[in-house]
């Protein structure tokens, strides 16, 4: 899904924002979670379009900030991934 890469690419490293204002239908990511790069984790509805939003890279999330049926503003933040710890 390329809108889907881009919303991916266009999220900090450690949050995940709403491209747009509307309604999360889905919620599939889960405090504590590993999640691949691509992998779908919120699903915001606007103006009868679903946008998947996926895992901008392999990561943790450390908190979900929304939940199922929830209206979001654009640039809500959706999820916040943990930081990543260098070796």
């Amino acid at each position: 899904d390329p809108l889907a890469q881009r919303a991916a690419a266009a999220n900090n490293d450690d949050t995940m924002l709403s491209p747009m204002t509307g309604l999360v239908r889905v919620v599939e990511a889960k405090a504590g979670q590993k999640v691949k790069a691509g992998d779908r984790l919120i699903v915001v509805e606007a103006m009868k379009m679903e946008h998947s939003l996926v895992a901008p890279r392999d990561c943790q999330v450390a908190e979900v900030l929304c939940e199922k049926d929830q209206p979001v503003d654009s640039g809500a933040v959706l999820i916040r991934f943990e930081l990543d710890n260098p070796a």
